[in-house]
């Protein structure tokens, strides 16, 4: 008898070479857990290939898979907290499309969640992404670990396991801008890390651009803190006391050595020029706060699911 159900949450993205192998190594991994009955949720990301027509495929002829495709390319984290929404289990799985995160290592995650932690991340030792990648990587960290407060030894991916309860709480979020790592902290600080293996990628190429990967940063940056805002009146606030100490010494200098020629228009046009861009760039940053609460008010939707697919029984009859 299975006393747990286990549910994979899968974003899916030009993965039509690798889904299904990624697929088998689950069922073979959960072969040697048989206390647990596992589900596994298929979410395709509108991938330009033939990612949706392999899901169908997969779904078809496998009864615990479901699969769901978006209307559009909403990202990562949108395809996530679409397949969060459809999962039915005890404990949420979710990993990468690509076969890089070892499915075949996920009773490691599955033994510290009955040992008490409500989030278990996998952590690698040796990454094996590109160097634009694993930059990426430690951009996140620091960013989360700056803004939303992760702890510093926590290692966070995307391969982990939460509790039924954390995963409840996380979906209740409906902005149109969901990350999914400060949805997580803010719901519990009971996370812990184990060690896997990362592998090499065999087919394709990460999905990741610079652009997604400055969206996902901004994100992050302005979706659960308002900490850039408060960068942003403390450097202010020095650059304006700078300014004005400077403002005294130049009077001064002056009343002293009336004499003195005015010199310094290059540090005065460096100084114009790097404080304009300073303020503009503190400008844009409440404009993005302020037009993604605008966005959320008139309900712009976090995923649009435009079709869905599950084994069919009476297919087989």
């Amino acid at each position: 008898m299975r006393n747990k159900l286990v549910s994979f949450v899968i974003p899916c993205y030009r993965s039509e070479k690798t889904i299904e192998d990624v697929i088998l190594e689950i069922e073979g991994a959960m072969d040697m857990l048989p206390l647990y009955g596992y589900e596994i949720i298929l979410v395709n990301d509108c991938s330009p290939d033939n990612t949706w027509d392999k899901i169908c495929e997969l779904a078809k002829s496998h009864d615990e898979i479901r699969g769901f495709s978006l209307a559009r390319n909403f990202g990562q984290h949108a395809a996530l907290m679409a397949g969060l929404n459809k999962s039915k289990g005890d404990i949420i799985v979710c990993l990468d499309d690509d076969g890089q995160t070892p499915a075949d290592e996920v009773g490691k995650l599955l033994y510290q969640i009955e040992a008490g932690a409500d989030v278990v991340y996998a952590r690698y030792s040796h990454k094996k992404h590109n160097l634009f990648r694993n930059f990426g990587t430690a951009m996140n960290e620091w960013m989360a670990h700056v803004m939303l407060g992760k702890p510093k030894d926590l290692f966070v991916s995307s391969y982990f396991a939460a509790r039924r309860y954390v995963v409840d709480e996380m979906i209740k979020y409906k902005s149109s801008y969901p990350y999914v790592i400060g949805l997580v902290l803010r719901t519990t600080r009971k996370i812990v890390n184990v060690d896997v293996t990362h592998r090499s990628r065999t087919v394709g190429s990460s999905g990741y651009t610079f652009s997604k990967l400055m969206g996902l940063w901004i994100n992050g940056f302005t979706a659960f803190s308002i900490k850039p805002l408060r960068i942003g009146t403390l450097v202010g606030g020095i650059f304006a006391g700078l300014g004005f100490i400077y403002g005294v010494y130049t009077i001064i200098k002056k009343l002293m050595y009336p004499t003195l020629p005015i010199t310094g228009f290059s540090a005065l046009m460096t100084a114009i020029v790097f404080m304009n861009g300073m303020l503009m760039i503190m400008v844009g940053l409440a404009g993005e706060y302020i037009g993604r609460i605008y966005i959320s008010q008139n309900n712009n939707p976090q995923y649009v699911i435009r079709d869905e697919v599950e084994h069919d029984a009476n297919e087989e009859k």
